[in-house]
């Protein structure tokens, strides 16, 4: 299995504004990392640069090193075309709202033109954003959950994003099997054989009545796609059941 790139990712920043915790930058850094981000900004971090950011990253020292630190949200969202602010609930004022999946619809639509870029921002930890950051976002950005208990780590909603912009923005490719399917008279041979044996053992009955079951039978091989290997496989198991023995 391979993954294809289809967009730029490098056109994706990061947004963390007010952090109180350095260990929560470093953990970030790790899970965009693994969804291919790079591009990390930060708002007056609260002490930072730090050992346990690095720590945390666990090798995503890249990102870190290379993350902006900015002095205001404006800052950081300069050179941006679109701006997507990150919640944990909805709010009473009526920005437009997505949740996760179809914010990384709006991502892609937006990154899909060259030189384009987009800004996902993520607020304090134990309030998130405020109203006036969100004012200068075009899009609120919610996170499903359980809605008797929601209570995301910073660094675990931006895991979540990540893996979700990666996923929606990337094509999965399987390695094609060498495998032939089971053909037609083949797969009848084996229904032929399968139904012999059970009459042998008596297994057929008022109960367990032979058209009926052998429906069955075919539907549930024909659910699994044999392969002509696998057919093979099953007709020895059929010829060895003794006492019954077919040449």
């Amino acid at each position: 299995m391979k993954k294809e790139m289809n967009y730029t990712f490098d056109n994706v920043r990061v947004v963390m504004v007010n952090t109180t915790e350095p260990g929560n930058i470093g953990a970030a850094a790790r899970a965009m990392k693994n969804m291919n981000l790079s591009k990390l900004y930060l708002v007056n971090p609260r002490g930072y640069p730090s050992a346990v950011a690095t720590a945390r990253a666990s090798g995503a020292d890249d990102v870190l090193s290379s993350a902006v630190v900015c002095e205001t949200l404006e800052e950081a969202l300069i050179g941006t075309q679109l701006v997507i602010g990150a919640s944990a609930r909805q709010r009473n004022i009526k920005w437009k709202q997505m949740d996760v999946v179809g914010a990384c619809e709006q991502i892609k639509k937006t990154t899909g033109v060259e030189g384009q870029e987009v800004a996902v921002v993520f607020g304090t930890e134990n309030f998130g954003l405020t109203n006036e950051e969100l004012d200068l976002c075009q899009i609120l950005m919610t996170i499903p959950g359980n809605p008797n208990y929601f209570s995301l780590n910073i660094a675990a909603a931006i895991q979540v994003f990540a893996y979700q912009n990666y996923v929606y923005n990337t094509t999965t490719e399987f390695e094609k099997s060498s495998n032939k399917y089971a053909s037609f008279d083949e797969l009848e041979g084996f229904y032929a054989h399968l139904a012999q044996v059970l009459e042998h053992i008596e297994y057929f009955e008022d109960k367990r009545p032979k058209e009926l079951l052998m429906r069955r039978m075919r539907r549930f091989f024909g659910r699994a796609d044999p392969e002509k290997e696998e057919v093979a496989i099953f007709r020895g198991i059929l010829r060895n059941i003794q006492p019954f023995k077919k040449d």
